[in-house]
């Protein structure tokens, strides 16, 4: 029987593995790697006050250690073929304190300055390492929270600029941006497409 922290353990070796596994896979089936997306994400809300030790840890799962890994894999293969592109996803919350959502936008600040370490040690084998920190976006994941009349009103005045929810195109087309030779000497990098939200 395994004790409670090398079940932990455990499970982030089987993670790294899988994430490790799949990035060799793709890179098998299509010959090379050029470009990692790490777009996963997710998270609670909760006062910092009430969050137990299992919202923490998987916030930063999700959000830090799968898409540090996933660099990570990406980046060795990206080593050998001379280059290559990684864009992480963070967020606004990374550079806004929002109130119920404190190891969200920690774990987010940490992916924009994750992006920076790592731009700063792989630039020397042309990889460039940069991310997007989108404000609110129309996907499935924020149609509920949207549906609320209170909170979309809220939300939609803090994007201080424009004064609207963002949709995915708005999102895609600075990753596409970020992926293209145009973007070659961008590295380090975090764009913000919040409307205007952290101008305030």
């Amino acid at each position: 029987m395994l004790a409670n922290s090398e079940v932990e353990i455990t499970g982030i070796v089987i993670i790294r593995f899988k994430i490790a596994g799949a990035i060799e896979a793709t890179s098998a089936q299509f010959g090379k790697l050029d470009i990692l997306v790490n777009n996963a994400g997710g998270g609670f809300t909760n006062l910092a006050i009430d969050v137990p030790e299992e919202e923490f840890d998987a916030t930063l799962n999700i959000n830090l250690k799968a898409t540090f890994f996933a660099a990570q894999a990406a980046a060795k293969i990206m080593m050998r073929q001379g280059g290559g592109r990684i864009i992480n996803m963070s967020s606004q919350a990374g550079f806004a304190a929002l109130p119920t959502e404190s190891i969200y936008c920690a774990s987010k600040a940490a992916v924009s300055h994750l992006t920076k370490c790592l731009a700063v040690e792989w630039g020397q084998f042309n990889i460039t390492v940069n991310a997007v920190a989108p404000t609110f976006i129309a996907t499935p994941g924020t149609e509920e929270a949207l549906a609320d009349p209170a909170f979309r009103a809220d939300t939609i005045e803090r994007i201080a600029a424009l004064h609207r929810v963002g949709q995915p195109v708005e999102v895609s087309g600075a990753v596409v941006f970020l992926a293209s030779p145009a973007a070659s000497l961008i590295t380090g990098h975090t764009i913000l497409i919040d409307g205007g939200w952290t101008a305030r």
